[in-house]
């Protein structure tokens, strides 16, 4: 197993991306911090074999904190993830050694070929076997693709890592679906949030809203993804409607 730990000040976005890590074939996340000073202490305590690293954090950017534990003698493998793109960040982190560098936003399969790319790349790297010109190009070229992912769209005050952890909530829900109460208990967020991720996740027509109607007081506005409707006898309702009486 590839052991990662992962370095985010946002604890919702720390919480997505260990997800996305747990999700995939042959790692386990072994921790998560939320300030330099706490990455280099866990570098050091865990082992870890990865680590996905944010620039801005609180005590000190996670670029001086890649430039510590370099100076230290770690020679762990560091991808920075981070909404970052300045020329002298990215300059930084490639003078520290990391493996690549993604910007958020970002889709959640370009950091899932990643992780596919790196576990096949570290298991010819262990091997003690000579690699072949188009190994070794493969290594230099980073795992994943070069250059820089082009960042998702999403509206003005909608996160992509945290419409990605409603999304994932409202999966989980199946046919039943969630209202915003419960997608707020389920994901940590004000109910207020919670219900603007969802009716976004609705405008992108990745899920359904309906009304269900009780014994007495209005009626619930409940959410189902797209895919769990389509699962039913009687198929997807159309976004915005309500039940037949």
């Amino acid at each position: 197993m590839i052991r990662v730990l992962i370095v985010d000040d946002d604890f919702m976005v720390a919480r997505v991306h260990a997800g996305f890590v747990a999700a995939a074939d042959g790692y386990e996340v072994v921790g998560t911090a939320s300030t330099g000073a706490a990455a280099l202490a866990d570098v050091e305590r865990l082992r870890p074999d990865l680590v996905l690293l944010d620039v801005y954090l609180p005590d000190m950017t996670g670029l001086e904190a890649l430039q510590r534990l370099r100076a230290g003698g770690s020679a762990v493998d560091v991808v920075v993830i981070s909404a970052a793109r300045d020329i002298e960040s990215i300059r930084s982190a490639l003078h520290g050694g990391v493996l690549h560098y993604l910007v958020k936003p970002f889709d959640r399969s370009t950091l899932e070929r990643w992780l596919a790319d790196y576990r096949t790349l570290s298991a010819e790297l262990r091997s003690g076997a000579e690699l072949a010109q188009d190994d070794v190009d493969r290594v230099f070229g980073r795992p994943g693709g070069t250059g820089v992912p082009r960042p998702v769209t999403t509206p003005k005050g909608i996160s992509p890592e945290t419409l990605e952890l409603v999304r994932r909530a409202l999966a989980e829900a199946g046919r039943e679906g969630l209202s915003a109460s419960e997608a707020s208990e389920r994901t940590g967020l004000a109910r207020v949030s919670a219900r603007r991720y969802l009716e976004q996740l609705v405008a992108q027509q990745e899920a359904d809203v309906r009304q269900r109607y009780g014994t007495a007081g209005r009626p619930e506005r409940r959410f189902s993804a797209r895919s769990a409707r389509a699962a039913g006898p009687a198929g997807p309702a159309p976004p915005g409607s309500a039940p037949a009486p």
